[in-house]
């Protein structure tokens, strides 16, 4: 078999008519280098044009450079995921198939669902990571959002029997054409399986060509068809440019039936944290109350590169951050993490609240605040792109034109993320901002993908309820790629201030271009379990997550948390009340934004451990997992964290403890309790420690932030699902200052994390 890989007809190096090839035993087939040329339609080797069926077919384009620019065809496995050929992203795919996991090496694009390329058919989405099969010429590639309008393929059960008819659909080369415009599919015979290869023989001409590299190859018909092997190498006869003396038009496929398994377990993971873009999970962890450069409270965030690859330091002044370290600046206050710029590598976002900053008229407001967006590298976090700052008064769209205020608190809240199609945005809280002559109304600023910035609050189009003095909105948010929940906890509900209210919004953009207003909650919503009272906070604490119900395919819903720290609940056994004992509540939210009460948690009620008491705080920090988020939602898989971070422990006094639940499940049947010496969590319960004041959970791990001790810089403890739900007892990892790489510095390490 033989490699081949050739310019475009007509550039400087090669002409139509010649050729470049090697003969390499059991080499990969390579990737077509394709330009604008297209030869005259005619049948393909490869079979006719096929727009039709398997609209499962994947083209990738790899590299945006022309000389070096590759073409591949695989298969939509996944709502997100693309099978297709390790070695279309090889250096040299006669050289082997080896490629590293994480960020592809040159920029990708998949389209699916186009059978025409010349059409706007189907869908197209930037791949953001690899994940290769540890010996076979596989790779698994993310796609940056997922692709809902076609059903991807069903992997096989079984290698197809010597002799049984296969059908390969591709975008490579034809007879007489360099660059198709049309799917095609051609018609192939089993050979005998040999370990992880497939022999295939083309019928009637058929051929697997340059370009065809990663192509499903199908067995069955209809309903019963089975994705049971990749294109991988090729003798390539008779396609356009191979030497016309080759006539051979046997092929090799890798298998995937015998190795559906990791395709399963691999398309239902989480995306993770990947800041130097090599698929291992990275951490950042942030300090606000740091002293950097003799300032107090300058604040600064330290990154933890997974696999052991070192550690490194984010502030103000670094090149490529804008501004420099000052007192109370308290940069790292809050932090999100997504891919704004869509190149595989997570970017880091930093909200730094009370940044001093001046007016139009030059004179200094206190606490105006920004956001620096830091970018992610194959060479660490802030060693590429200089890093993005959105700040009032600067930038574009609505942020251009707000002012600068003091007591603005930008950048307070923080979410990111994807939406469904795959597009970045950014939310950013201001809850200190004016709103006409009302004092600390709040509101936010969204921006999504390149579109310009826009400035939200409860004054604007559409919105429920009213912007009213102090009810900082955008104290909180979270999002997922349905929806937006942004907290107003000041909000006053009838005669109650402070009772708060959340609302929920859609990234869908009405007609002004912010994001669709869907739903207002308070606990004098109907459903809602409560009443408003003075001093709730309802809102203070929120995350979202992806939900799949029992009857969908994908995850549709979404499910709501919110941390009510300030609610007052009668002690049951004494009959008193207890101010800020606080409360959770968990909410199923659909598509179009209705929702419904699944979770109800206090210290009330059967099912959840422990008597109220003054100032447990319960709800000051929220946390939910889906530890299988492609699959159905279930009590085993979906977790909620609640943080109790002013609770008495064995007589010591805010010590603090973590609450975990399933919220789909009953709430006794489920209950764990972190505390220190539990779960795998170090140390000894200590006092004014506030366990439970930092949550942030991913599909594998629940992170507890410790800012406030025991250990004397603070520390973060990584602790796995399966020892808080069922007796697990995996190693816990802990980040602290003073080891594994960290300086022995700081003030409140823990702060927040991601």
């Amino acid at each position: 078999m033989r490699y081949l890989r050739r310019r475009a007809p007509g550039s400087a190096t090669t002409t139509a008519g010649s050729t470049s090839r090697r003969a390499v035993a059991a080499s990969a087939l390579a990737a077509v280098t394709l330009a604008s040329f297209h030869a005259p339609a005619a049948l393909a080797v490869v079979g006719p044009a096929e727009t039709s069926a398997a609209d499962f077919a994947v083209r990738l384009d790899i590299g945006t450079d022309e000389a070096t620019h590759r073409a591949c065809s695989g298969a939509l496995v996944a709502p997100e995921w693309v099978l297709t050929a390790a070695s279309c992203f090889a250096d040299d795919p006669a050289a082997g198939h080896d490629v590293a996991a994480g960020a592809p090496p040159a920029a990708t694009t998949a389209t699916i669902g186009r059978g025409d390329l010349t059409t706007s058919e189907g869908e197209e989405r930037a791949v953001v990571a690899l994940v290769p099969h540890e010996s076979r010429d596989l790779v698994l590639a993310r796609l940056a959002g997922s692709v809902t309008t076609v059903v991807p393929a069903v992997v096989g059960t079984a290698a197809p029997a010597a002799g049984e008819q296969l059908t390969v659909p591709g975008y490579g080369r034809t007879a007489t054409e360099w660059s198709p415009v049309q799917r095609h599919v051609g018609t192939f015979a089993a050979g005998t399986a040999v370990g992880g290869d497939l022999p295939i023989s083309g019928v009637a001409g058929a051929a697997v060509c340059a370009g065809d590299t990663g192509a499903p190859v199908l067995s069955g018909t209809g309903a019963g068809t089975a994705l049971v092997a990749v294109a991988t190498r090729s003798w390539q006869g008779g396609c356009f440019g191979a030497d016309p003396a080759e006539t051979r038009t046997d092929a090799v496929a890798s298998r995937v039936d015998d190795v559906r398994g990791w395709v399963g377990a691999t398309t239902r993971t989480a995306r993770i944290v990947d800041f130097n873009c090599d698929g291992i999970r990275d951490v950042a962890v942030a300090d606000p109350a740091a002293t950097v450069n003799g300032s107090a409270r300058a604040g600064l965030v330290r990154i933890v590169y997974g696999g052991g690859a070192g550690t490194t330091e984010i502030r103000q002044g670094l090149n490529g951050i804008e501004g420099g370290p000052e007192t109370d600046d308290r940069f790292g206050f809050s932090l999100a993490t997504y891919d704004r710029n869509l190149d595989g590598c997570t970017d880091l976002a930093v909200g730094t609240p009370y940044e001093h900053l001046d007016d139009a008229a030059g004179v200094a407001q206190a606490d105006t605040g920004w956001v620096q967006v830091v970018y992610g590298d194959r060479a660490g976090l802030n060693s590429g792109r200089a890093g993005t700052t959105y700040v009032q008064a600067a930038g574009d769209g609505q942020l251009a034109t707000a002012a600068r205020e003091a007591g603005d608190l930008m950048g307070y809240a923080l979410a990111a993320g994807h939406t469904g199609d795959g597009t970045p945005f950014l939310a950013i809280g201001t809850p200190g901002e004016d709103v006409g002559s009302k004092a600390d109304t709040g509101g936010f600023f969204y921006l999504q993908g390149d579109r310009p910035a826009k400035a939200v609050n409860q004054d604007s189009s559409n919105y429920g309820g009213a912007a009213d003095p102090g009810d900082r909105f955008g104290a909180s948010i979270a999002a997922d790629s349905h929806h937006l929940a942004v907290g107003a906890p000041n909000e006053t509900i009838g005669s109650a201030t402070a009772a708060g209210s959340v609302h929920l919004l859609s990234h869908t953009l009405d007609t002004t271009g912010v994001p669709a207003y869907q739903a207002v909650l308070n606990q004098d919503s109907d459903a809602v379990s409560g009443g408003s009272e003075s001093g709730d906070e309802f809102g203070a604490a929120l995350d979202l997550i992806e939900y799949r119900p029992s009857a969908g395919t994908t995850s549709t819903d979404s499910l709501l948390a919110v941390g009510s720290p300030g609610e007052c609940l009668v002690n049951a056994a004494t009959g008193q009340n207890r101010p800020d004992a606080g409360r959770a509540v968990v909410f199923r939210v659909t598509p179009g934004g209705s929702w419904s009460e699944v979770a109800n948690i206090e210290q009330n009620q059967p099912g959840v451990s422990g008597d109220p008491e003054d100032g447990d705080r319960m709800g000051a920090s929220v946390a939910l997992a889906n530890t299988d988020p492609a699959g159905v939602g279930t009590a085993e898989t979906v977790h909620v964290a609640v943080g109790v971070p002013g609770e008495t422990v064995g007589g010591v006094s805010r010590s603090g403890l973590v609450q975990v639940y399933s919220p789909l499940g009953t709430l006794a049947g489920t209950e764990f309790q972190l505390v220190a010496g539990t779960g795998g969590l170090p140390g000894t319960a200590g006092a004014e420690q506030h366990l439970g004041s930092v949550l942030h959970g991913t599909g594998t791990h629940l992170y507890v932030g410790m800012p406030d001790g025991p250990a004397t810089y603070g520390a973060v403890h990584a602790v796995p699902w399966g020892n808080l739900t069922a007796g697990g007892s995996a190693a816990v990892t802990t980040y602290q200052p003073g080891s594994g790489g960290l300086p022995a510095a700081g003030a409140a390490f823990g702060s927040a994390v991601r």
